[in-house]
């Protein structure tokens, strides 16, 4: 018996220090995943505007539809430090709208591309939209909260005041209408030092 438990005591020592590095690993790894998810959720509960305001205009979506090019966002996590940044609407036979989305990461970098569709909200005067990427999936919310009456800019944002968007039809707008812009969404609640500006 003296024996076999020395054996038994032997092979606990040499197991311990294996035992010892995973639960260490364990620990790192939790400690890691609660870092992570903190930082995901401070992420997501900063919003620009905390109260939205409702789109004032409607909207034609023949003169909606065509090329646009991001003038400026607040930054998300499928657009995160991307630059050359266009967007383009087109009408589809079922109604909806074909989206496809551009932007590099970079001046030399991948051109990414994005495709999707929009369907538009029944009684929103087609001011609100729900985009779907992911098949028959439309979870975003797209409101075209503010245009100018030539449709030569828009302002785009969503009910929970954490993205914004501003579209031109112009690559670099007139330094006159990039300052109305910036006013105009500061005007709607907008937190304009969440900004980033794109580069073309």
């Amino acid at each position: 018996m003296s024996v076999e438990r020395s054996v038994n005591d032997n092979i606990e020592q040499s197991n311990f220090p294996k035992r010892s590095a995973i639960v260490a690993a364990a620990v790192v790894a939790v400690v890691t995943l609660g870092i992570a998810v903190t930082y995901a959720i401070r992420l997501k509960s900063r919003k620009g505007n905390a109260r939205v305001p409702e789109p004032v205009k409607s909207v034609d979506l023949d003169r909606y539809t065509g090329h646009w090019y991001e003038f400026a966002r607040y930054d998300n996590h499928f657009e995160r430090g991307r630059d050359f940044v266009t967007a383009n609407y087109a009408k589809r036979d079922d109604g909806s709208l074909s989206v496809i989305n551009t932007g590099r990461d970079g001046a030399n970098g991948v051109r990414r591309i994005a495709r999707g569709k929009a369907r538009v909200m029944p009684g929103s005067d087609n001011a609100k939209l729900k985009v779907s990427f992911f098949g028959p999936f439309y979870v975003g919310d797209y409101w075209v909260l503010d245009h100018a009456d030539d449709y030569r800019w828009s302002i785009v944002g969503e009910p929970s005041g954490a993205y914004l968007w501003i579209l031109t039809r112009d690559e670099k707008p007139a330094g006159e209408l990039q300052h109305a812009l910036l006013e105009r969404v500061r005007a709607l609640g907008y937190d304009l030092s969440m900004l980033r500006r794109t580069q073309h």
